[in-house]
C-alpha cells in the first residue's frame, strides 16, 4: 500500500481544515506506514478509540519525507516517515475513524469509490455522541436528532447477512442501515421482504477539473442565510400527513450546523430579489468534497439556478485543493442522469434502508 497515516484527534483535523495544512508541534510530522501505526496510538493515545487516521497520500508532499528511529521499545531497527513541514489538507485523500481492534480501511489515491465511502462512512461517526461497534460496522446515534437517519443508524462497509441486520437495529433502536459493500443488494432486497425500505444510492464522482462553466450567480452564504430555504424544502419533500411534521422539519433543518464541527461546510445558493431560490451544500474533507442537498425551489426551475449552483460548488472544492468531487443519487430518480451530463460518472453504489412502521409507513428520513 502507498499511502502514509497520520494519528490525530477529529478537533485536530478540523482546525487543520480551516488552516490549510496540520502543523507539526516539533520538527516534523510523525507518519506511520499502515503496519506500524498501532505502535504510536498505543504509546500516546491508550485505549482511545475516537481518534480519526489521515490517509495521505505521500507523492502530493512537498517538504522532505524521512525514514528515521522512533523511539526506545520500537522494535529494532523499525524507522518511521517523519515529514519535515506542515501536512497539507489537500495531500489527505481521506480520513477514517481509528477503533482498535478493527482495522482500518484505507482507500488508495486512486479510488474514487473508496474515497467517497471513507466520507460517507466516517463523517457520521466523527459527529456522533454515540458510536457503538456492530457486526460490519458501527452504529452512530445522536438523541438530539431522533428523527434524523443520518445521525441514528447502522454504518456497515463489511458483508452480514439481512437477519444480522435486523438485529443490530432493533437491539440499538436505530431505524435507517447503510450498506456499502459490493453485493449489499441481495441482503437489502431480503430486508425490503421483512418491515425495510430500499433504496439505491449511486454514488457518484467527478474531478474538479476541469471546471463547470457559471457559477457567477451563485454565492457563498452563511448557513443561517439558507435556513428558511432548507425548511420549506423539507416541508415540501414529507409527506403533509407526517405525525409531529413540524417538529421532524425542525430537527432535521436544526441538525446541519454539527457536520461544520467536523469538517469544513460551504453552503452556495443563488438568490432573486434577495431570497434564496436554489441552494446547495459542499463538505469538504482534505482532497475529497462531498456535494449535497442541491436543490432548486419548483417556481424557480428551468432557469439555470442549479447549474450555476453546482458549478460553483465545484468551483469552491477545487479552490480547498480537493481533486474529487462525490455526491450519492438515487438510482431511480432523475438527477443522477442531471449530474451524469455534468461530468458525474457512476463508481459504484449503496443501499439505504428504512424500517417501516406499523401499517406500512416509513419513519421521517433525513438524507
Amino acid at each position: 500500500m502507498s499511502v502514509l497515516l497520520h494519528l490525530c484527534t477529529s478537533g485536530e483535523w478540523r482546525a487543520a481544515l480551516d488552516a490549510g495544512a496540520l502543523r507539526p508541534p516539533g520538527p516534523f510530522v510523525h507518519l506511520s506506514r499502515p503496519e506500524q501505526v498501532h505502535l504510536p496510538a498505543q504509546r500516546l493515545f491508550p485505549g482511545r478509540r475516537d481518534l480519526v487516521l489521515l490517509v495521505v497520500d505521500p507523492a502530493r508532499l512537498t517538504d522532505p519525507v524521512v525514514d528515521e528511529p522512533g523511539v526506545a521499545g520500537d522494535p529494532g531497527g523499525m524507522r518511521f516517515p517523519h515529514l519535515y513541514g506542515p501536512l497539507p489538507t489537500s495531500a489527505v485523500v481521506a480520513v477514517v475513524p481509528h477503533r482498535p481492534p478493527v482495522p482500518p480501511v484505507l482507500p488508495e489515491p486512486g479510488d474514487a469509490l473508496g474515497r467517497a465511502l471513507a466520507l460517507s462512512l466516517s463523517l457520521p461517526v466523527r459527529r456522533a455522541p454515540d458510536v457503538r461497534d456492530v457486526p460490519g460496522g458501527v452504529a452512530v446515534r445522536d438523541p438530539r436528532f431522533p428523527h434524523s437517519y443520518d445521525n441514528n443508524r447502522l454504518l456497515l462497509g463489511s458483508p452480514v447477512d439481512a437477519g444480522t441486520v435486523a438485529a443490530a437495529a432493533a437491539d440499538l433502536s436505530v431505524p435507517a442501515a447503510l450498506l456499502s459493500w459490493p453485493g449489499a443488494a441481495a441482503v437489502a432486497a431480503e430486508l425490503a421482504t421483512s418491515g425495510w425500505e430500499a433504496t439505491e444510492l449511486l454514488v457518484m464522482t467527478r474531478p474538479t477539473h476541469p471546471p463547470l462553466p457559471g457559477g457567477e450567480r451563485a454565492e457563498v452564504l452563511a448557513e443561517p442565510q439558507v435556513r428558511a430555504f432548507r425548511t420549506e424544502a423539507w416541508r415540501r419533500d414529507l409527506p403533509a400527513g407526517l405525525p409531529d411534521r413540524d417538529e421532524v422539519v425542525a430537527q432535521l433543518v436544526g441538525r446541519e450546523p454539527l457536520t461544520g464541527t467536523v469538517v469544513a461546510v460551504h453552503e452556495v445558493a443563488v438568490r432573486d430579489g434577495g431570497r434564496v431560490v436554489a441552494a446547495g451544500q459542499l463538505r469538504v474533507d482534505g482532497a475529497t468534497a462531498a456535494i449535497e442537498a442541491v436543490e432548486t425551489e419548483p417556481a424557480a426551475r428551468g432557469r439555470g439556478a442549479a447549474d450555476a449552483v453546482l458549478a460553483r460548488l465545484v468551483r469552491l472544492a477545487a479552490d480547498a485543493g480537493c481533486d474529487l468531487v462525490v455526491l450519492e443519487a438515487d438510482a431511480a430518480d432523475w438527477p443522477r442522469h442531471w449530474y451524469a451530463r455534468r461530468g458525474f460518472a457512476v463508481a459504484g453504489s449503496v443501499w439505504e434502508m428504512a424500517r417501516r412502521q406499523a401499517g406500512g409507513a416509513t419513519q421521517a428520513s433525513s438524507r
